[in-house]
């Protein structure tokens, strides 16, 4: 078999819906395996609008923060007075989790308002999916303030600390 056979048997496989392929001639074997990567659509089930209120079907009031936090985090310390922090450099949340300000509950915070801190040093630990993720300074300088409380959740991006 030659090469460019080979190559077209690859081919005709891939194109196909064949998983698996195996060919031999003259002691020669040729074995082609293909994983499928299907997405499987499940369709939603039917909801009757005629008997479901238009203010229940539609949450306006959960849309508007989100839209409203765009705009900010996008402008930096620009826009800081307009959506409540303070200018400074912000460190944010680089996971959706649990934030911790302790490495345990009976410890002290890693930092508070008014600490000096350091690039790379620990500021506090956000767990995601049972797993401790140490939260980093970017900058360095003095905590000026702490945005989110001990154990609320925390989206990715959301500003965690302020050093000014």
């Amino acid at each position: 078999m030659k090469v460019e056979q080979v190559l077209q048997l690859i081919q005709a496989v891939s194109d196909s819906e064949l998983t698996e392929f195996k060919y031999e001639e003259n002691g020669v074997k040729l074995s082609l395996k293909k994983t499928t990567d299907k997405v499987v659509q499940v369709q939603p089930p039917a909801v009757d609008f005629t008997a479901v209120q238009a203010s229940a079907a539609i949450p306006a009031a959960p849309l508007a923060p989100p839209a409203a936090e765009a705009p900010s985090a996008g402008s930096g310390s620009a826009a800081a007075g307009t959506d409540g922090i303070p200018a400074g450099n912000v460190v944010k949340s680089p996971l959706v989790g649990t934030f911790y300000a302790a490495p345990a509950e009976d410890a002290e915070p890693f930092v508070k308002v008014g600490d000096s801190v350091q690039a790379g040093q620990v500021l506090a630990i956000v767990e995601a999916m049972k797993l401790m993720n140490e939260i980093e300074s970017d900058f360095s300088g003095t905590v000026t303030e702490v945005l989110v409380e001990n154990g609320q959740a925390v989206e990715y991006g959301q500003p965690l600390f302020v050093i000014g």
